[in-house]
């Protein structure tokens, strides 16, 4: 690999950034000790390409390396969702279905949802903050029910659990026995956000992904685990198309 690497074009290769669809995408470096060989992926938002490399591998060879693949990138980087921020008469997702977003400047600036509105008022400007706002609240009370749902079904007293904004990761548990579920899981089915719980709170057992592991997580998710993966792997990337 790294020979191939030294005999491409090194034009760029200590450009930390590169153009894709007309634009300039930053470059981001991750060294990782564990890492045997390099990794290059677009952000969810296509916000940045990432590449995670060995500790031994040089920069400008990684760099390098995301410029000779800059017709790939340019290929995920279209298949992306157009970024579109919710705003009056639009809508947004919510539980795997499409609210409308009925904006009236009198109506209270907390949001409520009306069978399939979200009504919404105050100023127009920080709609889409206020929208954020309500919809990180509910995926924090969804999450926490999840969770004692799933500590109950494993035999495990409930734990702290909190959100991320993550762009990598749906969920994570620390060796502290404390989960953390990213809040755009909300405007998936509940199904999907469900069985990112589950997996984690399996994690709360077995901090690996064994047999054990996979035998815990099918006895307490009551649904199909691979349904729910291959949503995410299908439509993940739709949900970071409405909230920068």
């Amino acid at each position: 690999m790294i020979d191939w690497l030294r005999g491409a074009s090194l034009r760029h290769a200590l450009e930390p950034e590169i153009e894709l669809g007309g634009r300039q995408v930053p470059i981001v470096l991750k060294r990782m000790k564990t890492a045997r060989r390099l990794t290059l992926r677009l952000a969810p938002d296509g916000s940045e390409v990432r590449i995670t490399l060995p500790a031994w591998a040089e920069g400008r060879e990684a760099i390098a390396f995301a410029h000779a693949r800059a017709g790939w990138l340019a290929e995920q980087l279209a298949r992306l969702p157009r970024r579109a921020a919710p705003g009056p008469g639009g809508e947004v997702r919510y539980r795997g279905r499409s609210l409308r977003i009925a904006w009236d400047a009198r109506a209270p600036r907390r949001p409520a949802r009306e069978g399939d509105a979200l009504r919404i008022g105050g100023p127009e400007a920080g709609i889409e903050t206020r929208i954020r706002r309500w919809l990180e609240a509910e995926a924090l009370a969804l999450a926490e029910a999840d969770m004692h749902d799933y500590c109950a079904a494993a035999g495990l007293a409930p734990v702290p659990i909190a959100l991320t904004r993550a762009q990598r990761r749906w969920g994570s548990c620390s060796d502290k026995s404390r989960i953390r579920i990213n809040w755009r899981l909300v405007q998936a089915p509940d199904h999907v956000r469900r069985s990112v719980v589950a997996h984690e709170v399996a994690h709360l057992v077995h901090f690996d992904h064994s047999p054990a592991f996979h035998a815990l997580l099918a006895r307490i998710f009551e649904g199909e685990i691979a349904a729910a993966d291959r949503w995410l792997k299908e439509h993940g990337r739709s949900l970071y198309a409405s909230f920068g």
